[in-house]
């Protein structure tokens, strides 16, 4: 991967990406003020050197779990009894694979993971801390808290002025 430092059209355009990837080209081309082919190439090299992971749609989990009977979020605390570094890798390669898993966080000080699940309902819950927390030995405490509303969600990584 070529690396490179960002200027301010690169910028610009990683800021515009992250409120809308929807956009054509030649939307995003209009908003950040260059050429449509300068703006395509640009976008190439951005997702080429890293910069940019991917991109995706985020769904309403209010308008699905209205769709596909209820919905449930929950914000885990998982503390390891080890936490060497394999013991820490280990247990990111188990959740890793688990859709419900959205994200996971090694944090400090406190619990050693935060993990955001969702699943479709309790029991479907139940299941998947069976397999990753009851099952693992090495898992001392999990803490859970239930989501009961969403109040703001947002991918949006604030990036310097440039």
């Amino acid at each position: 991967m070529e690396h490179f430092d960002l200027d301010a059209t690169d910028l610009a355009l990683l800021d515009q990406l992250q409120r809308d990837a929807s956009l054509s080209n030649q939307a995003l081309a209009e908003a950040v003020h260059v050429s449509p082919p300068t703006c395509l190439r640009r976008v190439r090299r951005l997702r080429e050197a890293g910069w940019i992971d991917r991109q995706v749609a985020v769904l309403s989990v209010d308008k699905l779990a209205s769709a596909a009977s209820h919905g449930l979020c929950a914000i885990v605390e998982v503390t390891l009894d080890r936490q060497d570094q394999a013991a820490l890798e280990a247990f990111e390669a188990k959740v890793a694979p688990e859709d419900a898993v959205q994200q996971c966080y090694r944090v400090s000080p406190g619990p050693d993971f935060c993990l955001v699940v969702h699943t479709a309902h309790m029991p479907a819950y139940l299941a998947l801390t069976q397999r990753l927390f009851t099952s693992d030995a090495n898992v001392r405490n999990v803490k859970a808290f239930f989501s009961v509303r969403r109040s703001k969600f947002g991918a949006h990584v604030p990036l310097p002025a440039a």
